[in-house]
């Protein structure tokens, strides 16, 4: 009886490990047919638009639907200004409450306010956008964005009329939605740092923030880029909140006040409404330059992450 139990035991051992590869590897090669099918819609969808237009789509800076004349300069400016707005509000947010929460605030303190942040990622973004319409886009453009013209309006960005919408309240909309990705991913990666390399610089002399710079810091320089490099993705792709606090005006401007438009937020203001194929193709073609986006931005992740992973196994 035992024999048989042992053979039964070795035979289902023997099994689950082709088991387990078939399903890991039926997994990861679902993952890339999912996205090799994404692509080939998008591509496909555009394909009207690649013919009529070819690769001057990209700089060209009209959209006219009356003349059927369309280019995308102004959205992909639009994204990466409103991206890298939001990133350079949000990182130092972040990796404040991220560090507060990991080293500087009571536990009871801890759960209570690591709670609320996570819960700010939860809220949905056409909420996000309509609070950026009622209170958000009104106060900046009646308190902040003054403030920022008179003392800085000799700079392009900051020079022009404030205004209740605009490029600005969308960077504004965007880094409030990636701060609590960033900040989350940050405490998860302070906590992590052994806390026998903080004990021991604090027992060298050091002060608390130059133990949390030469350790807490470096330590986890490459799951910051990481969180950064996600919190960018999440800026990126964002549509609704954007189309609801940004304006809609399809052009490139410096200033920050005027209104401006994305590659997102210019599909899902003009998809359901498409008059003519090419206008629709036209959509999906920004649809394929932000999915190209969005894959140099994962690559350049991965890129950062593992010069960061071997600067830090180099200095062990």
């Amino acid at each position: 009886m035992t024999q048989e139990l042992g053979r039964g035991r070795r035979l289902r051992d023997r099994l689950g490990d082709p088991l387990l590869l078939g399903l890991t590897a039926a997994a990861a090669l679902g993952a890339c047919a999912l996205i090799g099918v994404i692509a080939w819609k998008v591509i496909s969808g555009a394909h009207l638009a690649l013919s009529t237009f070819g690769l001057s789509f990209v700089w060209h800076e009209t959209w006219d639907t009356n003349k059927s004349i369309f280019g995308a300069l102004p959205a992909i400016y639009g994204t990466a200004v409103t991206s890298l707005m939001a990133l350079v509000i949000a990182t130092p947010l972040a990796l404040a409450i991220a560090l507060f929460l990991s080293e500087l605030a009571p536990r009871s303190l801890q759960v209570l306010v690591g709670s609320l942040v996570e819960m700010l990622a939860a809220i949905p973004s056409v909420v996000l956008g309509l609070w950026g319409i009622l209170v958000l886009g009104p106060f900046l453009g009646d308190h902040v964005e003054p403030w920022l013209h008179n003392w800085f309006g000799f700079i392009p960005l900051f020079d022009g009329t404030p205004e209740s919408s605009g490029i600005f309240i969308a960077g504004v909309v965007l880094a409030i939605m990636v701060v609590p990705i960033v900040a989350s991913i940050s405490r998860e990666l302070f906590l992590s740092v052994p806390s026998e390399l903080e004990e021991g610089a604090l027992a060298l002399g050091a002060t608390r923030w130059e133990m949390v710079r030469g350790v807490v810091l470096s330590s986890s320089r490459p799951g910051i880029a990481a969180a950064l490099i996600l919190g960018l993705g999440r800026a990126l792709g964002e549509a609704i909140a954007v189309t609801q606090v940004i304006g809609a005006g399809y052009s490139i401007q410096w200033s920050l006040f005027k209104t401006g438009d994305t590659l997102a937020s210019r599909i899902a203001g003009q998809y359901q409404g498409a008059a003519t194929k090419l206008q629709v193709s036209s959509l999906f073609y920004l649809a394929a330059i932000l999915l190209v986006i969005g894959l140099v931005t994962n690559l350049v992740a991965q890129v950062v992450v593992r010069k960061f992973a071997f600067r830090g196994a180099g200095a062990r």
